[in-house]
């Protein structure tokens, strides 16, 4: 009987900002299959998510993939939700705020991030001390002197793919040692999945390189672009109706939600949107054809296939919960098209 190596993957209690955690399990048999990967438990103590009296909390299995990485074959990553002891939903659980599960919208995550020397805590291709050379050679670079970490990002974005992942792309981004990689998924549920999973294997793939991961939306103070997690959206509606009219009326929707978006777009998100950077700021509200520095960008794709297709919310942060962020997309966009 062959034994399997099942990563069981959740998201800890921290506040503001969740941190992933992993415990290995190992199984005399496994098909692959969600329904057969078990109910298990961890601290919850040690993870801000229990007291030590009553620390037993419970992983709920949601989704698993292939592990490319270990096992020759025989590795899977669980990914999964917290429940209390009583087995409803733990406060800390952002996939169980999903109220709308709608497999008719279509998110497309662009999701940023910076590679840290931990030798130095600076961003690869800083100096010990100071700065580098200002931002504009390093986005979408290529060569040694504008592109820092690119092993550990191609073999990331390989076991994404290989995990059966739907990534669609990377490049490098506006600040040195700063990347990006990009997730298609159908529905609240899988995008958070697919997201949380890919960073996991960020995370993991830059360990083994000694490199770490900042998911901050402003790792540097100053004059350097932050890290988002734009969301491209949409729905039926807009990809075969489509019109001007209803994609303003979206926007407009927004316009009207900031509080409900702002408030699970990430921690310390006030410091990336600042109006500068190809932002606007979090306190306003702007929308736009192909315009870089709105809170809602149109993409010219979309104005070109007659107003129908989607659109992209640049305000999320890197650090922002996935789940969070498809759900409230979906509830404002519902809202306005009701």
């Amino acid at each position: 009987m062959a034994k399997h190596k099942l990563e069981y993957i959740w998201l800890d209690g921290y506040k503001p900002t969740q941190s992933l955690r992993s415990k290995t399990l190992i199984a005399d048999d496994f098909s692959g299959k969600l329904e057969d990967a078990k109910m298990w438990n961890f601290d919850g103590s040690s993870t801000e998510q229990a007291g030590g009296g009553e620390s037993d909390t419970l992983l709920k299995p949601v989704a698993v993939y292939p592990d490319p990485d270990r096992f020759g074959g025989n590795g899977w990553l669980v990914m999964n939700e917290v429940l209390n002891d009583n087995g409803t939903p733990h406060e800390s659980n952002g996939r169980a705020t999903i109220t709308d599960d709608d497999a008719d919208f279509w998110f497309g995550f662009e999701q940023e991030y910076t590679l840290i020397d931990v030798d130095t805590n600076q961003p690869l291709g800083f100096p010990e001390n100071g700065f580098p050379a200002p931002q504009g050679p390093y986005y979408t670079s290529v060569g040694a002197r504008n592109t820092f970490g690119r092993h550990v990002v191609d073999e990331h974005l390989h076991y994404c793919l290989e995990a059966g992942l739907n990534v669609e792309g990377i490049n490098a981004e506006v600040m040195a040692g700063q990347w990006e990689f990009q997730v298609f998924a159908k529905g609240a549920g899988s995008a958070g999945d697919q997201i949380w999973m890919a960073r996991y294997l960020c995370e993991r793939t830059a360990e083994k390189y000694g490199i770490a991961v900042d998911w901050h939306p402003k790792p540097v103070k100053g004059d350097w672009n932050g890290s988002g997690m734009h969301a491209n959206f949409s729905n039926g509606a807009m990809r075969d109706q489509g019109g001007k009219e209803m994609m303003t009326t979206i926007c407009e929707a927004f316009a009207k939600n900031i509080d409900r978006h702002i408030s699970v777009y990430g921690a310390d998100n006030d410091q990336r949107l600042t109006g500068l950077h190809e932002t606007q700021a979090i306190d306003k509200f702007s929308y736009g054809e192909s315009d870089r520095g709105a809170s809602i960008r149109i993409p010219v794709t979309t104005v070109q296939d007659d107003w129908k297709g989607r659109l992209e919310d640049r305000r999320p942060a890197s650090n922002g919960d996935p789940y969070k962020i498809a759900s409230a997309i979906i509830k404002t966009t519902k809202e306005a098209l009701a």
